[in-house]
C-alpha cells in the first residue's frame, strides 16, 4: 500500500490516504471521511508520515474518467489559499460541484463557436485597440485595460480578442459582475459567434452545473461566461481571461471565502501564463494606477460608437426646492419627463434603493423600527405588504400599530425607495407605461429578457429602477435619466464610497442617448459642490481620479498600502469583546504596521452575531498574508466566536 496526499473540499486540509498504487498529484479520487463519501483530489503536499496508520483509510476509488487537475490549477488553488489564509480545502470546495464524481445520462452538449466572421465595421479607434490587442493573445501573461466611454465598443473590441483565443484553440473565460448583465451581452455573443456561451451562476440548476463543469474540464465548452465563481473553473485549456466591469464591487466575495475576483484573475492569467483583458467605462482607481505605473498596458475609446453623442447632464440641486413642492421627484425632473412622454421617447428614474421607503417611523414615541438580529432598520416593502431586513432577510407584516408604545396609526415611512417613486410617478403620468426594476421584481435572467424585449417593442415608457439598470445594456430610444439621488452613497464611510458613487452615476448617465437621438440627464441633489457631483457635471473624469489618488496616498491607503480586517463575531457580547481584545494585545510589534482597534463594527450586529474590528494597515510591499498567519496561528479563539480575515477589504461593515 502507498500513503498519499489527499485534498478534500471542506474546511480541513490535506489528509493521508492509502492507495494500491502510486497516484500523481491531481488526479480524483472517491474517499470516505466520517459518514460520508467525497470526490477529492490528489495534492503535491509531502505526506504526514506521523500520522497513525492504524487510522488511515483507503481511497475507495480512483476516478480515472475526470482528467486530472492540471499543475496549474492546483497552483492557483495553493495561491489563493495562502493569500487569503483560508483552507486550500475550502477553495478546492469552490472548484468542485458537489455532485462532481457524477455523470448525466443525457449531458448538455455545447456547440462550437462559428469562427468565420462576416463583415464587421469598427471605429477608428476600435480597429487601432483591437489592432493593440491581437498580438498579445498568442504571447505571455499581460493585462490590458480597456478604457472606454459608455456606448463606445469595448465588448466588440474584447470579441475579436475572443475570436483570436479561440482560432488558437484555446478555451476563454469571460467574467461578469451580475448575472442580469448576461441576457444582452448573450445576444451579441451568439450574433456575432452563431452559437451560445456556456455560463455559470449561481440560478443553475445542479445538473446544468455539474454538466457545464465537465465540459469545461474536457475543453468541449469552448467559451464560458460567468459571475465570480468561474474563475475557479479547471479549464483544460485556458487562453484568455476577460473581465468585464473591472471596477464594480460585487467581484469582490463577502462570505466564504473573501476574495477579489478581479485581482485573482490577473494571479491566474499569470500562473496559466496568458493575457487577461479588463474592460471598464469607469476604472477601479487601483486598475488606473497599474496602468500609470507600467504594470498594465492600456487602450483608450473616446467616443461612442456609430456617432453616438455623450448626454448632456444637468444638475437640480433640491436646496431650492419649493416648500409647497411635494413629492421626491421636483419639477424640473417632471417637466423633462413629461417632454420625453411627449416626444415619443423612453426615461429611467434611477435610485439605488429597494422597496418603498428605507425606515418606518412612530411619530408618538420615536421609535425607529429595526431588525431583531441586526444593527438596521427594517425596509418597508409594501407591495409584498412586509418589513425587511437587507442583511438577513427577517420579516415581519406591515401594521399601523407601533410595537414599542403600541399606538395606532402613528408609523410613518421615512425616505423614498424605488417603490416610493413608481407610486409617485404613476400618479404624475397615469397613462405612461411604467416598470420598476429591482432584485425583488428581476429574480431571474429569464424576466430581465422580456424586460429587454419589451424596452425594445417600446411597450415600456418609463423605466424605474436600482443599480441592476446602470450598467451593460443598450436601450436605443432611452434619451432621458433622472437621478432622483444623486447624494446616495457619498457618506458610505469608506474610503472606496466617493469612487463608488461617481462610477455607479457615471455609469446609469452612461444609458442615455445611445443611439443617434440626444440624451439628457438629471442629477437631483442637495449637495452640488460635491467634488463627485462636479466631476460628473464637468465630464472631468481625470481631474476626480487625481483629486481621490491624491487622498489616498497621502494617507498611504490603498493602492499605496495595504489593509487587512478581522471580523470577530460571536453571540455573546462580551465573549466576543475580551477575544477581539485579546488579539489586539497579542498583535505583533513590526515597524510601519499599525493595528487598530478592537472597535465595534458599523454594522454591530448581524445575524444575531456581535461584531467588533481590528483594522491592520501597512506599507504596499508588506507581506501581510504570513504576518497574520504567523499572529493568528498561536491563537485559538473560543468554540463561540468566530475570526474571520479579510485582505484588501472593500466594505467596512
Amino acid at each position: 500500500m502507498q500513503k498519499i496526499s489527499v485534498l478534500l473540499p471542506n474546511l480541513f486540509s490535506v489528509c493521508t490516504y492509502f492507495a494500491d498504487k502510486p497516484l500523481d498529484a491531481g488526479t480524483f479520487v472517491l474517499v470516505s471521511f466520517g459518514r460520508t463519501k467525497h470526490c477529492a483530489v490528489v495534492w503535491d503536499t509531502p505526506v504526514d508520515e506521523s500520522f497513525p496508520e492504524e487510522k488511515i483509510k483507503p481511497i475507495l476509488q480512483v476516478l480515472d474518467d475526470i482528467s486530472p487537475l492540471s499543475k496549474k490549477m492546483r497552483a492557483f488553488i495553493d495561491w489563493v489559499a495562502q493569500y487569503t489564509l483560508s483552507p486550500a480545502g475550502m477553495i478546492l470546495k469552490m472548484v468542485l460541484p458537489t455532485d462532481v464524481c457524477e455523470k448525466s445520462k443525457k449531458p448538455i452538449t455545447f456547440e462550437q463557436p462559428n469562427l468565420n466572421k462576416s463583415d464587421i465595421h469598427f471605429s477608428d479607434e476600435q480597429q487601432k485597440a483591437i489592432d493593440h490587442i491581437l498580438p498579445k493573445i498568442e504571447q505571455n501573461f499581460s493585462v490590458t485595460l480597456i478604457d472606454g466611454i459608455t456606448g463606445s465598443g469595448k465588448t466588440a473590441v474584447y470579441f475579436e480578442a475572443i475570436h483570436k483565443a479561440l482560432q488558437s484553440n484555446k478555451q476563454v473565460l469571460v467574467l461578469l459582475p451580475e448575472i442580469t448583465l448576461t441576457t444582452a451581452w448573450l445576444t451579441r455573443f451568439k450574433k456575432h459567434f452563431g452559437v451560445a456561451p456556456a455560463l455559470w451562476h449561481s440560478a443553475m440548476t445542479p445538473k446544468q452545473r455539474r454538466d457545464t463543469w465537465h465540459a469545461v474540464q474536457n475543453g468541449s465548452a469552448r467559451v464560458l461566461v460567468g459571475a465570480r465563481s468561474a474563475l475557479f473553473l479547471p479549464f483544460a485549456n485556458l487562453g484568455l481571461i476577460v473581465v468585464d466591469e473591472e471596477h464594480d464591487a460585487s467581484y469582490k466575495q463577502e462570505d466564504g471565502v473573501l476574495y477579489q475576483a478581479r485581482d485573482m484573475a490577473v494571479v491566474r492569467g499569470q500562473i496559466e501564463k496568458i493575457p487577461v483583458l479588463l474592460a471598464s467605462a469607469t476604472p477601479s482607481i487601483e486598475t488606473f494606477c497599474n496602468v500609470e505605473n507600467g504594470r498594465y498596458d492600456k487602450v483608450v475609446l473616446t467616443k461612442r460608437f456609430a456617432g453616438a453623442c455623450l448626454p448632456d447632464i444637468e444638475l437640480v440641486d433640491m436646496r431650492t426646492k419649493n416648500k409647497d413642492e411635494k413629492g421626491f421627484i421636483s419639477s424640473a425632473l417632471k417637466e423633462a419627463l413629461a417632454d420625453n412622454l411627449k416626444a415619443g421617447n423612453q426615461s429611467l428614474l434611477f435610485l439605488n434603493r429597494r422597496g418603498y421607503a428605507p425606515m418606518r417611523l412612530c411619530r408618538a414615541c420615536g421609535e425607529k423600527i429595526k431588525c431583531p438580529h441586526c444593527s438596521v432598520f427594517l425596509t418597508e416593502h409594501r407591495a409584498s405588504n412586509k418589513l425587511i431586513c437587507h442583511q438577513c432577510g427577517y420579516t415581519r407584516t406591515l401594521t399601523n400599530v407601533c410595537p414599542v408604545c403600541g399606538e395606532k396609526d402613528s408609523l410613518i415611512s421615512c425616505g423614498p425607495g424605488v417603490e416610493r417613486i413608481f407610486e409617485e410617478a404613476t400618479t404624475l403620468f397615469p397613462n405612461a407605461r411604467i416598470q420598476m426594476v429591482t432584485s425583488d421584481t428581476m429574480t431571474s435572467p429569464k424576466a430581465f429578457e422580456e424586460l429587454c424585449e419589451s424596452l425594445e417593442k417600446h411597450a415600456v415608457d418609463i423605466l424605474i429602477g436600482t443599480q441592476m439598470l446602470a450598467k451593460g445594456h443598450h436601450f436605443p430610444d432611452l434619451t432621458l435619466v433622472g437621478v432622483v439621488d444623486a447624494d446616495f452613497g457619498l457618506a458610505g464611510g469608506d474610503l472606496r464610497a466617493s469612487e463608488r458613487t461617481f462610477q455607479l452615476l457615471q455609469q446609469v448617465s452612461g444609458r442615455a442617448g445611445r443611439s443617434d437621438k440626444k440624451g439628457r440627464v438629471l442629477l437631483q441633489t442637495y449637495s452640488p459642490q460635491n467634488n463627485v457631483i462636479q466631476a460628473l457635471l464637468t465630464g472631468d473624469r481625470p481631474l476626480f481620479m487625481q483629486s481621490e489618488i491624491a487622498a489616498r496616498q497621502m494617507l498611504s491607503m490603498p493602492p499605496f498600502g495595504r489593509l487587512a480586517a478581522l471580523i470577530i463575531s460571536g453571540k455573546n457580547e462580551l465573549l466576543t469583546l475580551k477575544t477581539a481584545k485579546h488579539l489586539a494585545r497579542h498583535a505583533p510589534v513590526i515597524q510601519g504596521i499599525e493595528f487598530l482597534g478592537p472597535v465595534q463594527a458599523p454594522l454591530f450586529q448581524l445575524r444575531g452575531k456581535y461584531r467588533y474590528r481590528i483594522l491592520i494597515k501597512s506599507p504596499k510591499q508588506t507581506p501581510l498574508s504570513n504576518i497574520l498567519k504567523t499572529w493568528l496561528d498561536k491563537f485559538t479563539p473560543p468554540s463561540a466566536v468566530t475570526v474571520r480575515v479579510d485582505i484588501d477589504p472593500y466594505t467596512f461593515l
